[in-house]
């Protein structure tokens, strides 16, 4: 019947565009990936610079939706004005980081880098003394939290290092997440190939 086919032929039509964006944002995304990674590896200063910019730029992003955010749930939530302040604080540091730009972003993420690596390490260290008391294994855990906070504050006293090192962290991550997405955009391409393999060769069916 032709309203059928032409039925059959809608559906092929919205696969084949779902597939290609699909697709296209695969590839976009896993190029961009290896591509700012690369950039990070070969411009380490300039991307240092960039980071601290773009830390600026989401506290300011951040704290606006969280004001607007505020705003719409005051009705409904007694404690808005938490939310609100969060905001206001997030605005007030993006300010501040733009006006000493950019020493005051690039100061936050050393001092957010070490308190993360003394709580992970002070985490550690509680888990291994219930590990201890409950008489399970708790010698690894242990070493593990001594040896995050001695990186903690590794951090503190050595910022050079600890940017360097988060720089090298985000382009490890760009790099291996665009992979990882022309990977999957390869498989797609080939599960594709596949299914138009099978449905090519399946036998008309008479109407």
């Amino acid at each position: 019947m032709n309203h059928e086919t032409t039925g059959d032929d809608m559906t092929t039509d919205l696969i084949q565009s779902a597939y290609r964006r699909t697709w296209w944002a695969l590839v976009l995304r896993g190029l961009l990936g290896v591509a700012v990674g690369a950039v990070i590896l070969w411009r380490p200063i300039e991307s240092i610079a960039a980071f601290a910019l773009l830390i600026a730029i989401w506290a300011l992003f951040g704290g606006i939706t969280q004001m607007v955010h505020a705003f719409d749930l005051r009705v409904v939530f007694s404690k808005w004005w938490v939310l609100l302040l969060g905001g206001l604080l997030s605005v007030g540091f993006g300010i501040a980081a733009l006006y000493y730009y950019p020493v005051l972003s690039l100061t936050f993420a050393v001092v957010w880098t070490a308190w993360w690596f003394f709580l992970t390490g002070g985490i550690a260290i509680y888990a291994a003394m219930m590990e201890r008391q409950a008489g399970a294994p708790w010698g690894w855990t242990f070493t593990f939290g001594i040896v995050t906070i001695v990186a903690g504050a590794f951090a503190f006293v050595s910022p050079p290092a600890t940017l360097a090192g988060l720089m090298g962290l985000l382009a490890g991550f760009a790099i291996v997440t665009g992979i990882v997405l022309l990977i999957g955009a390869s498989r797609l391409a080939s599960i594709k190939r596949e299914v138009s393999g099978m449905v090519g060769g399946r036998p008309a069916t008479a109407h």
